[in-house]
Parts: structure tokens; C-alpha cells; sequence
């Protein structure tokens, strides 16, 4: 099945490629309103279509989805900095303009917006409201919600937002039931972007603060699902609205949204998590260790056939997974010392501990996927792209890296070796037993864990056992959930657990996760402050690239310097799902090419005991 993925990728590719070939340069979309909008080419769903190609239109609705989260929560409002929210509830509050398919590189359908509409050069974009649109209390979404919404969003919600209002130069209503984004700069992205915010009651949020709400205030959406019940770090309830403006009207919900109850329930640690999952309290568990998978899924429940396992295959990037570096820090400004790290990390040995060998270790932040950078030297579109800063970034972005790979021993002779040479060339030298610096001044550093994560333990055990052959004592902080939020939003830490998932269609969020700009704004997402003139320039090109060609070469080349600037501590790879579950829990047999995503569980799923 993931060979049929890649294919169905690759064809997609090809065929977006053709469809640019026959066009100007210059003409990016006609100047008419459509159904959908795609970053090249056209969307590949037509405008009659039915249902997603993923969705079981003829799915029953009813029954509940019950999953375990470590850690907790103090907040309802996903759209702000403020709090602890539960990732989750932006995905399912956030009802927006238009809606992304799981199944296309980048192709968005009319949602809120029965059609688009976008200028030739993408300059503007226009969207027109559907008159059916409605809020969960029954109001209509209006024009004035809309305009309301990106403002607010783009200047006191969360900093994700705020990079694509920077862009806006105006949003202006065109008549009853349209709205149009002009922008300010170059980026063809913006036209899809400006689709994906979500629209929240511009009169629910009068006399109140919205950057500060918290448990207080429910954002009240159009989204299927409200939320009717929780208690503060301990569950969250949301149920179908049974008003729901989209059935029946919509095509492209057609087939979600399915599940009457979605249930998240908190525990203070993983093995309390697991053991609710084993007696029933939680009916569908992801599982991220394979030897867990293998050794620990033989519980009565699974004996008598009442849970399953499901294996669901992916063709999007591993993204990043691993410990970040934060180089804001003197500790870690040297690419030295972040790659001395990366050699005393004894992957290879913490990977036959923790998997039995089985998860292969992520080598890039677009491995497993096209976007991926070549092995080797680059060449083509990417030397020309990287050649103008080759003296500002390291050699091997250009002449080609790869991770260092260890015998598998426990002692790791061979990279401790290297990592010592390479700390030396920074500065610090092994004294008395102890790594320092000229002035004898012992180098260390925190790591910073979040409460609950066993698994994130063990590791960094291993890795401080691994660094003691160094001479480096770390001091290892494990806090709850609020605490790390707040630590980390103002990058108070040395090095931290880390994941940035990372999609088939990269834009605008690459600046928020490693942009110049967004290195030291508070509860930002570029955790390891790299501050790059090359990797904003494969930003910049990603986003006005005119061709398949160029997109690719751009990605690519933003993948080595990522790659190669040593931030992060790379660890295992998922390149598929694995999810436990209640054997009345379905889904449907076709998989997108995202895979296991926001958009598929729960939203495509089902519960029917026949």
C-alpha cells in the first residue's frame, strides 16, 4: 500500500508539472470564481464532485472515540499564546474558509466559501461566503465575523497568525457575501493561506480580552463539534452538533465528522495512560515504539478480538523528531559542539534498547518523501540556489552530510572520539575529568523534560551516560505542562524534547519554525533560534518558486541546511501509523497520501457494531 502512495504522489507531481508547463509563467489561476485552489495546476477534485476520495460517504453516525493525552491543559482557546491548550482543539474548533484535502500536495475546497477566486499574479484573492453558513448558536457567518477574525487573529492570537497578516496589505468586503485579501509582497501561498483561518463570533468577543481568555470563555465556531463538557487537566468532551450547518450542503464534509462524542482524557504519565487503554477507558490508542507494539499489545481485550490493530501507511515527510540545541545559548552557538552532541548521541545502541532495532532513525527533515535532499553533492538548481552563501553556511550543505553511524556498542568509541576532537576545536578540553574551557570553567547545560514522557527519559538517560565519556554532566529538569509551555515560549532551556511534523506542501510555516523573524518572539516555534540569511532565502523561493522544478530544488536545498546546521538531535522515523482500537471504530480503506493526519482521525472515522 505505501508503494501505491508514492505513485499516486509522483503522479500528482507529474501531472501538476504538465499543467504549468502550458501555461505563461505569469499565470498562476484564471481570474474567475472556482470551487477549489490548488498551489499548482488545478485542484484534481472537479466541481461536481461528491465527497473527498478518502471519505465514506455512506458511513452511520454515532458511538464515541475516547483517547489518552499525558499531561494537561488550562485553557479552551487553541487561538492564542496564552495557556496550555490541547493541540488537538484547533483542528477541531477551527472551522476555516476552505478546506485542505488530505489526498493533494496542496489543494484547498470551499468550506465556509462556496467559491474563490484569485488574480492571475495572485496578488488578491477573493472568497464568497456560503448563505447557509452558520455559527454553532444558530447566527449567520457574515462578512464582518470574517474581517473580524484575521485582524484579531493577526494581531493579538497566537504567533502562527501573524506571519500571513504581515502579508495582508488590506481586507476589504465585496458586497453581502464576499471578501477580498490583497497583498503586500510576492508569495504565491498567500492565496491558499488566506482560506485556512478559522472563523470565529465577532459579538462573542465584545467587552471581553481575547489574548487572555481561558477556561472562562468557549470560542463559539461553526465547527461540527462543541464542546459540552470538561473539568480543568482532566477530560474534554465534544459533541456532534446535531444543527450542524454543513450537512447536507457542503461536499466536502460529506462523510466526516461522523462520531457523535470525542472524548480526551489526561493522565499524569504514559504508563497510567496505557493502563486505562488496557481495561477499555480509552477506545483508540497511537502507538509510537515498536517494541511496545510487538511485546506489550497482548492484553485481554485484544486476546477476545473487542481491540484491533491497524498499520496505516504515509508519503509526507518524517519532519523532526529528536533534542533540540538552543543556540541562543554560548553553549550551543558553536556548529562544533552541537556536532560533538550529535556524535556522543549513541542512536544505533539507544535505538536496540528502546525498539529492538526496528524504527529507522530520521536523516533529514523531508526524509521519506520527494522533498528530501539528494545524497551527496548538490547539484543543478540546488547548487545554484545554495552557491551565494556558500561562505555563510556549512561545507557539507553543499558537498553533501550525512549522520554520523555508530558500531552499535554501548561505548561508541569511534564517534566519543570525534565528539572530544571536535569539542577541542571549539575550545574545551577534558580537565581533571571534566569537559572545560580555557578558563577551566566546566561546560554543561539543561535539558528540559516534560512530566509524564517515560520513554523521552530513558533516552536522555542514555545520552547522559553516553556524554559523562565526555566529561559533560548535564542537569536533566522534568516540569508539568504549564511550566514547560512557559519555559519554553521565552526558550528557557539548553536542549529539549522535540517534533516538527512537516508536510508534502511547505510554505509559509517554515518562517515561524526557522525564519530570522520569528527566532525571538515569545511562544514562538523556532525553538533552536536559528537565525539564517540562506535557509530564509529557500523560504523565499519555495514561495514564489514559477515551477515543480524550482519548488522542489528550494525544499531540497532548505532540507540540507537544516539538516547540516546541527540543531537538532534526530531520533526515530514513523513512515507508518499504528493505532490501536475499539474494533467498532472504522475508517475507510482508502488512505490519502498525508495518511494518519489532522483531517483523519476522527474525522473520517466511524463507529458501527455490525
Amino acid at each position: 500500500m505505501t508503494t501505491g502512495l508514492f505513485t499516486r504522489l509522483g503522479a500528482t507531481l507529474r501531472t501538476t508539472a504538465l499543467a504549468m508547463a502550458t501555461t505563461a509563467l505569469a499565470t498562476f489561476a484564471s481570474a474567475e470564481a472556482t470551487h477549489g485552489i490548488a498551489m499548482y495546476g488545478d485542484p484534481a477534485l472537479p466541481l461536481d464532485f461528491a465527497h473527498l476520495p478518502y471519505a465514506n460517504p455512506d458511513a452511520p453516525t454515532g458511538g464515541a472515540i475516547i483517547t489518552a493525552n499525558v499531561g494537561s491543559f488550562d485553557s479552551l482557546n487553541p487561538f492564542i499564546v496564552k495557556g496550555s491548550v490541547h493541540w488537538q482543539l484547533r483542528f477541531l474548533m477551527g472551522e476555516s474558509l476552505m478546506g485542505r484535502s488530505l489526498d493533494e500536495p496542496f489543494s484547498l475546497y470551499g468550506l465556509l466559501a462556496e467559491s474563490v477566486e484569485t488574480a492571475e499574479d495572485r496578488s488578491w484573492v477573493e472568497f464568497t461566503l456560503r448563505p447557509e453558513a452558520r455559527f454553532s448558536d444558530g447566527s449567520p457567518v457574515t462578512v464582518e465575523d470574517v474581517i473580524w477574525s484575521y485582524e484579531t487573529l493577526g494581531t493579538v492570537g497566537h504567533p502562527r497568525y501573524h506571519g500571513f497578516f504581515n502579508k495582508v496589505d488590506s481586507i476589504e468586503a465585496v458586497g453581502e457575501r464576499g471578501v477580498r485579501f490583497n497583498f503586500n509582497e510576492e508569495d504565491r501561498e498567500l492565496a491558499l493561506l488566506a482560506g485556512l483561518r478559522p472563523i470565529l463570533q465577532k459579538s462573542q468577543w465584545e467587552g471581553l480580552d481575547f489574548a487572555e481568555s481561558g477556561l472562562d470563555v468557549i470560542p463559539v465556531t461553526s465547527s461540527p463539534y462543541i464542546i459540552t463538557d470538561f473539568e480543568a487537566g482532566r477530560h474534554i468532551e465534544m459533541t456532534r452538533n446535531p444543527d450542524y450547518w454543513g450537512a447536507d450542503v457542503v461536499p466536502f464534509v460529506n462523510g466526516l465528522y461522523n462520531l457523535d462524542t470525542i472524548r480526551m482524557e489526561f493522565f499524569g504519565d504514559e504508563t497510567a495512560a496505557f493502563e486505562a487503554f488496557k481495561v477499555g477507558e480509552i477506545n483508540s490508542n497511537r502507538e509510537f515504539n515498536v517494541a511496545k507494539w510487538d511485546s506489550q499489545y497482548d492484553f485481554a481485550l485484544m486476546q477476545s478480538g473487542d481491540f484491533v490493530r491497524s498499520i496505516l501507511p504515509h508519503s509526507r515527510p518524517s519532519g523532526i523528531t529528536g533534542f533540540v540545541m538552543n543556540t541562543r545559548l554560548p553553549q550551543f552557538e558553536d556548529i562544533r559542539v552541537r556536532d560533538a552532541m550529535i556524535h556522543a548521541f549513541n542512536f544505533e545502541f539507544i535505538n536496540d534498547t528502546m525498539t529492538g532495532g526496528a524504527q529507522p532513525r530520521i536523516t533529514s527533515y523531508f526524509s521519506n518523501s520527494p522533498l528530501a535532499m539528494q545524497e551527496g553533492p548538490a547539484t543543478g538548481r540546488v547548487l545554484e540556489m545554495l552557491e551565494p552563501f556558500a561562505d555563510q553556511i556549512p561545507a557539507d550543505a553543499i558537498t553533501g552530510y550525512a549522520l554520523p553511524v555508530s558500531d552499535g556498542s554501548e561505548r561508541n568509541r569511534a564517534n566519543i572520539g570525534a565528539a572530544l576532537d571536535l569539542m577541542e576545536q571549539a575550545g574545551y578540553t577534558v580537565q581533571n575529568g571534566v569537559m572545560a574551557n580555557a578558563d577551566g570553567e566546566a561546560f554543561t547545560f539543561e535539558i528540559l523534560l516534560k512530566s509524564g514522557s517515560s520513554e523521552n527519559q530513558s533516552i536522555v538517560d542514555m545520552f547522559v551516560e553516553s556524554l559523562s565519556r565526555l566529561g559533560i554532566t548535564p542537569t536533566i529538569t522534568v516540569v508539568d505542562n504549564a511550566q514547560y509551555s512557559e519555559r519554553t515560549d521565552v526558550y528557557d532551556f539548553g536542549m529539549t524534547y522535540y517534533r516538527r511534523g512537516l508536510s508534502l506542501s511547505p510554505g509559509n510555516e517554515q518562517y515561524l519554525y526557522w525564519g530570522i523573524e520569528g527566532a525571538d518572539v515569545e511562544g514562538g516555534r523556532n525553538l533552536m533560534g536559528v537565525k539564517s540569511e540562506a535557509i530564509d532565502a529557500m523560504i523565499d523561493h519555495l514561495l514564489t518558486s514559477p515551477s515543480q522544478d524550482d519548488f522542489l530544488a528550494a525544499t531540497r536545498g532548505l532540507d540540507r541546511l537544516l539538516t547540516s546546521g546541527r540543531y537538532v538531535i534526530p531520533i526515530y522515523q514513523w513512515n507508518i501509523s499504528r493505532i490501536a482500537h475499539d474494533k467498532n471504530l472504522h475508517y475507510p480503506e482508502t488512505m490519502p497520501i498525508f495518511g494518519d493526519w489532522p483531517g483523519w482521525q476522527p474525522d473520517v472515522w466511524w463507529y458501527d457494531e455490525g
